[in-house]
């Protein structure tokens, strides 16, 4: 097997069960948001407008880079892409996990 392109690891990875690095960081992030929801705020406790976001969670007004680029911001951020159904799963963590 040729391992100098990103295709070949790619398929590595998969052979192997094991996340790239770069989704193992955003797994950690997830589970960190989820096994500390109650740091979090929705955008529903922010404000009690019905939009299509508000189950998401709030992500606080920093204008600081150094904020931005931090776990708790960067957990929020992903949090927030991900489809309802797994945020549904978020209050079973082993589901979560397994999903």
């Amino acid at each position: 097997m040729n391992l100098g392109n990103k295709d070949s690891f790619r398929d590595l990875f998969k052979k192997l069960c094991i996340l790239p690095l770069q989704s193992q960081y955003m797994f950690s992030l997830l589970m960190f948001v989820v096994k500390n929801e109650d740091f979090f705020k929705t955008n529903l406790d922010v404000h009690s407008f019905n939009t299509s976001s508000h189950y998401d969670l709030h992500i606080p007004a920093e204008n600081l880079a150094v904020f931005q680029i931090g776990v708790w911001y960067s957990g929020i951020k992903i949090y927030n892409h991900l489809p309802p159904a797994l945020k549904q799963l978020s209050y079973d963590i082993s589901k979560f996990k397994t999903a």
